[in-house]
């Protein structure tokens, strides 16, 4: 799991992916994710790292993480590769279960950690699973205090207002999940390229910014993952570099359009 360069963040804040190995589930029951919540607990605490969000899928992970003692890498590192041995041993598998090295965003403003909290913890209802709240395999039950576990909740339920502005942030303002409208995620700048690079992060794409130099097929379903995933044209344009009119184009019928 190489490490070199890493981008260090000033806020010490960072939205961390990290996928199967070629797509590969890396959860095969409840166990494994118990298995795992609890692997990266145990290392993050040692380690001085907090975490601030998390949410398992089957076949990836996303996390917000704190960690001002440079300490990520190492904690990724232990926390992976103990799993990894785990589930190998468990299910008899051979061969790597995670990809060789996992994706982490900095984080550096207020507007964009509450928009990475959000987006992770909306990630089950975006695939059509549940509900964010009832989704048990993420942070938002220890946010609303149903459960106990290895989330730092303090942080953002102090620039949310507490419970019920975390229940407002990640869209159920009366009691159940609304149907998510990926449009309500998106703001400021800051909040729109949260956004844009985590919805082409889940589609195994690159990063907006090269987005303009990919062939054309990639770039085409790289512009209908932005505009599925709530992006205005124009937004898709500031954040890609490809023409409007191009953008209007290739994405005419994706949702939101």
């Amino acid at each position: 799991m190489a490490t070199g360069g890493r981008v260090r963040a000033a806020s010490g804040y960072y939205h961390v992916v990290t996928r199967g190995n070629g797509r590969q589930r890396i959860f095969e029951d409840d166990g494994d994710r118990r298995a795992f919540v609890e692997t990266l607990g145990r290392f993050a605490a040692g380690d001085g790292v907090a975490v601030i969000a998390w949410c398992l899928m089957d076949n990836h992970v996303h996390l917000v993480l704190r960690d001002e003692r440079a300490m990520l890498s190492a904690t990724m590192q232990k926390t992976l590769t103990t799993y990894s041995r785990r589930f190998n041993r468990r299910e008899r598998h051979v061969g790597h279960v995670f990809q060789a090295r996992f994706d982490s965003r900095t984080i550096e403003d207020d507007g964009y950690l509450l928009a990475a909290v959000r987006y992770v913890h909306l990630n089950p209802q975006r695939a059509g699973i549940c509900a964010a709240s009832d989704y048990e395999w993420s942070s938002y039950g220890e946010y609303v205090g149903d459960v106990d576990g290895i989330t730092d909740t303090g942080v953002v339920l102090e620039m949310v207002g507490g419970v019920e502005g975390f229940v407002r942030l990640c869209g159920d303002a009366g009691g159940g999940v609304a149907p998510y409208a990926p449009r309500t995620l998106c703001g400021s700048p800051d909040e729109v390229h949260s956004l844009a690079v985590s919805a082409l992060a889940d589609a195994g794409l690159a990063t907006p910014s090269v987005v303009k130099g990919m062939r054309r097929e990639e770039r085409d379903l790289a512009l209908r993952t932005l505009r599925a995933a709530g992006l205005s044209i124009r937004e898709i344009e500031r954040e890609t570099g490809v023409g409007r009119g191009t953008v209007y184009n290739v994405t005419r019928g994706c949702a939101g359009s």
